[in-house]
This record gives C-alpha cells, structure tokens and sequence, in this order.
C-alpha cells in the first residue's frame, strides 16, 4: 500500500493555533490517549499519570538564534542556521539563494564577522564557513541572530524577549537547535520535583531540531519524501538508565518526537539502546517496529505532517485522527505554544 501526505490531512481551523504558551507551563491541557478512550487532563496531572519507576526522556538541546540577515553587495541573503557540520562549517536554508555563487563572501550589517559560501544546493541549501569561531561565534549570533520562529507564530514584528524566554525548555544546555523540542515547553522545576517525588526518573539525550523542522511535505507519497539530517547525541549514562529501566519493567516516556526519533535512531534489533553520537534522518512511519519507547509525551501537529504521520505510527492512525477530532472540537490548542497528549503505544 503506498502512504499519501493525503492520508494523514485533517481539518484545522486557524483559531485552534497558539500563539503564545500557557502561564504557567504546566496548566496547558493535556489529552491523555488510551487504549480505554480519551481523557482530557493538564500536563500539571502528567507525575500521577505514571508510575515508580517509569523514566522521562527529554531532549536538552537549546535554541540558538539561527535567523540572520546577510548582503551579498547590495542584495539581501535571508539565513536560517541549520546544523553545523563536522569541519566547523555549517549547513543553512538561504533566500535569494539564486544571487549566490560558491566562493560569495557575506557580509552582515553592525558585524565584523563574514561568512564564504562553500557549496549551493538545489532548493536553497547552502554551506557557509564563518570567519569566528567559538566564543567569538556565539557572541556573533547573540548580537546578530532571531529566533526562527515557526511560521504559523504571528510575530509581523519579529521575535518579542517573551519569546526568548518561552521557546526555551527548561532542560536546555546545548547549543544547536534552531527550533525548540516543543513538549519540553511543558515542564518547569516544580513538575519535574513532584515526577522525581513520585519516583520517575529524568534522563536527557541531545537531538539538535533543524530547520528542515519548518519545511512543508511537497511529495505527494510519502515514500518520496527525505528528512533532513539532524545531529544526535545520546550518552553512556543514559543510554544505561533506558535499559536498565526497560529490564526492571519501568516504562520509556519520550519527552517529544525528537527524544523519540533519537532513542528510536540507537536501539537495536533486540531493544537495547547504544550510545550514539552521529547524525539521524530516521523517518517513523506506520508499520514502524518501535523498540525503545514506551509513551510519548507530545503537542499537536501539522496536518500532513512527518510528525502526525509519526504519532499515527506510534499510537495507530485511526486512534490519533479521533484524538485530534477531538481536541479540535473541544478547543485544544495546536503547534509550538500549544497543548499536549500523551500517547500508549499501540503495540
């Protein structure tokens, strides 16, 4: 049977986006998807819904303002930072990519700092080596970058300091992301202090979100479409605190697609997961064998999206197409700043 981006499309109306989070964090609603039906809960209600002995998984990347504004000459590059690449280059999605040529030199306005385009790509990759490194670099993005919103966030202004505050998890410690691992946003020191009270245990991996996080599926079939790579690391410690979790009959809760999709990334056929430090373009679709994950705590996606298409993988797409019929109707809200489910593997 060949899967279709149509297959995975439901109506959304465009209230039901969030254009800003819940405050506090965890009173954002929660529908929790059972086998038994569906409850609508809080994120606050997450600790009693798990057990002593169930381990969180939370991705500890942080968002770096990967937005900046370039001259070629007198034409003006759009950049959004995507990853960066094993030689300290990185690799970016440009508009106006069309006025570029390999060996360009960029330049960006109130900065000393230039970057030279190494490589161009068809649909508006390209590969640029900055002229800092290190601290020189991040003090380069402090100054010039914006946080690259999603595009469904209305901001005609650009980016508000609520902003960089609120798309920031409290599990962030790593520089990378271009976007924020969103079910993370849920989270604050009092609900992880209650979890840990409960006896549920925290361990953090590392997935940097690039920004092919933002670009729509343009395949028709599914089978057509490739992700992007997205860098992942994921440590002896913890890779030790999954499996040993798993043989004492505790229960893998992903915090998010990404922990997902990195966990999935270094299991093995047997189901014990290997420290892995690599980039990942794994694509989750149904028929998807998931080895390392239990539950999944995750906020409501895209029609059409590698994401719903996931979460269909994950809990059944008949099951995830009446949980989000429902969410829609009962006035849930959608995307980055939105609400949350929490989702029973189906098998």
């Amino acid at each position: 049977m060949v899967l279709l981006a149509a297959d995975f499309d439901f109506d959304l109306p465009p209230e039901r986006i969030a254009h800003a989070p819940a405050r506090p964090r965890e009173s954002a609603r929660l529908l929790d998807v059972r086998t038994a039906g569906l409850f609508d809960r809080s994120v606050a209600e997450l600790p009693s819904l798990l057990r002593p002995g169930d381990l969180l998984v939370a991705n500890d990347t942080r968002v770096i303002p990967a937005q900046l504004a370039a001259l070629r000459g007198e034409a003006r590059i759009g950049i959004t930072l995507d990853r960066v690449l094993p030689d300290g280059s990185w690799h970016a999605l440009v508009r106006n990519a069309r006025r570029l040529r390999v060996g360009d030199t960029l330049r960006f306005p109130g900065s000393e700092t230039t970057a030279e385009v190494l490589a161009l790509e068809e649909g508006g990759g390209a590969t640029l080596r900055f002229a800092s490194e290190g601290e020189d670099f991040d003090r380069f993005l402090r100054e010039a970058g914006r946080l690259a919103l999603p595009p469904y966030i209305a901001r005609p202004d650009g980016p508000t300091e609520a902003d960089k505050s609120d798309y920031q998890t409290v599990f962030a410690t790593h520089d990378g992301a271009v976007a924020a691992p969103t079910a993370g946003l849920h989270f604050t020191p009092a609900l992880l202090a209650e979890a840990a009270a409960r006896g549920i245990e925290l361990a953090t991996v590392t997935l940097h979100v690039g920004a092919g996080t933002f670009l729509p599926m343009r395949a028709d079939a599914v089978s057509d479409h490739r992700m992007h790579p997205e860098r992942g690391i994921l440590g002896a410690e913890a890779a030790s605190a999954i499996n040993r979790t798993r043989a004492e009959g505790g229960r893998v809760v992903a915090i998010g697609t990404t922990a997902l999709r990195l966990l999935e990334s270094a299991v093995d056929e047997t189901g014990i997961v290997h420290p892995f430090d690599r980039e990942t373009s794994l694509f989750i679709l149904p028929g998807h064998r998931f080895r390392a994950v239990d539950m999944l705590l995750t906020n409501f996606h895209l029609p059409r999206s590698t994401l719903f298409m996931l979460v269909c993988a994950f809990a059944g797409t008949a099951r995830m197409k009446s949980a989000y019929a429902h969410a829609v109707a009962e006035g849930y809200r959608f995307y980055s700043f939105g609400d949350a489910c929490l989702l029973e593997r189906s098998s």
